[in-house]
């Protein structure tokens, strides 16, 4: 059946039913839900000629009722009769007084039920047997046609009855327009009512009591028993378990590292509150890490560990592997002597080079916190730690490693790397 057009909350005009085939029209009945029985039952049976029915049921079946317009108290079409010009046609039904539509209302709120089956397009039995006459009854139905047939009813109000009952099938709202009221406005007045019914119950269930205690109890004072004391914290780290290499995953020995290193700051948090490495800066920790790695030679994962680090903190491979050298030779103090030149104070740093030359070493050329050989191969950087760390570069290069152990001597910072005769 094709959509009614809306003319409004109150007007809905459908539009021409077609032709019922012939097999359908020599089946059952032509109303498909038991409204739309009780609407033919009331035209039936307050008819006064059946054949009159009889030919106004074949005008239907074979569509000669044109569009059909629903109002209140009111459905109205033109049908098409033997002439060419088809007739007017009105068939009236009583509307619903205000009292009435309160009581249906009512019923359809008792049930939720009835809500959703009108919403499904369907008209509870129930609902119509609430003590409102929302089905017509026989001389309910009172036909009005242009045509000169003075029948009760001619047959093209009887046509006009029989498509109506269509209209019912598909939707029985329109049988509640018919009694005075839209789809809409009943629709909100029932979702009003059944709100104010919900808000009613809810107001008068009275809540249940809950438990508690006194106040008095409450804040009365008590004695709690003294906390458990904490567990010893273990006297080393624990390893890791082994991770197991996968195609496409990480490095296991990787994740061997970081793992240890987390296990020995937990260790080091626990056992004296302080994080070692809490405020060391992204550079600082991937110098640390790197030089955490085991081994002294540039293996293929030790060079990938290298290049993820670099890559990481913006710098190259190159640039991590000389501050590697300087955080295994000194820690974070070491890296600061390799990346921060200063200038010292006078003092430890003026009495370095006599103490060199009393070694028979040559003069060191000084420039800020820093003494360099005269042949360009060998340096000393004093920290601001108060030690001397040795560095080392090829002649004319400017390429300083760091080398040996960092000492408060600056003649013992330079013996680990060659005799005082060879300098």
């Amino acid at each position: 059946m094709a959509s009614p057009h809306r003319d409004g909350e109150l007007r809905r005009t459908f539009p021409a039913l077609p032709a019922r085939p012939t097999a359908e029209a020599e089946g059952a009945g032509f109303a498909e839900t038991w409204w739309g029985e009780a609407w033919l039952t009331a035209l039936e049976e307050g008819a006064l000629d059946a054949a009159r029915l009889a030919r106004g049921r074949g005008y239907a079946e074979r569509g000669h009722v044109d569009a059909i317009t629903v109002t209140p108290g009111l459905v109205l079409a033109y049908v098409q009769g033997s002439r060419p010009r088809p007739y007017r046609v009105q068939v009236r039904v009583r509307t619903l007084g205000d009292a009435e539509w309160a009581r249906f209302l009512d019923a359809a709120a008792d049930r939720p039920g009835h809500i959703a089956a009108l919403l499904d397009k369907e008209m509870p039995q129930t609902l119509a047997d609430c003590g409102v006459p929302l089905l017509p009854g026989p001389g309910d139905l009172e036909p009005h046609c242009s045509c000169p047939d003075r029948g009760h009813p001619c047959k093209h109000a009887a046509a006009l009855c029989y498509q109506t009952a269509r209209l019912l099938d598909a939707d029985p709202f329109v049988l509640l327009l018919l009694r005075g009221r839209g789809e809409r406005e009943l629709l909100d007045a029932l979702s009003r009512l059944s709100a104010a019914r919900a808000a009613r119950a809810a107001g008068d269930r009275r809540p249940d009591d809950l438990p508690g205690v006194r106040a008095t109890e409450a804040l009365a004072p008590r004695m709690l028993p003294p906390l458990p004391a904490p567990l010893p914290p273990p006297p080393h780290p624990e390893q890791p378990p082994a991770y197991p290499a996968a195609p496409g995953g990480p490095d296991p020995f990787a994740l061997d590292q970081l793992a240890t290193d987390a296990a020995a700051r937990a260790h080091a948090l626990l056992t004296t509150g302080r994080d070692p490495v809490g405020g060391l800066t992204l550079w600082q920790d991937a110098v640390r890490l790197a030089a955490a790695r085991p081994g002294s030679g540039l293996t293929a994962a030790t060079r990938a560990l290298y290049a993820s680090l670099a890559a990481a903190t913006g710098r190259t491979p190159n640039e991590l592997a000389r501050a590697v050298a300087a955080w295994r030779q000194g820690g974070l103090a070491g890296l600061a002597v390799l990346e921060e030149p200063w200038d010292p104070p006078a003092g430890r740093f003026d009495r370095a080079r006599p103490l060199l030359l009393a070694a028979d070493l040559p003069a060191f050329r000084p420039h800020r916190n820093r003494l360099t050989h005269p042949g360009g191969r060998l340096q000393l950087r004093l920290g601001r730690d108060g030690l001397w760390y040795a560095y080392e570069s090829e002649p004319g290069r400017e390429d300083w490693w760091p080398r040996g152990t960092p000492d408060l001597d600056p003649v013992g910072a330079l013996t680990a790397l060659a005799t005082p005769a060879g300098l």
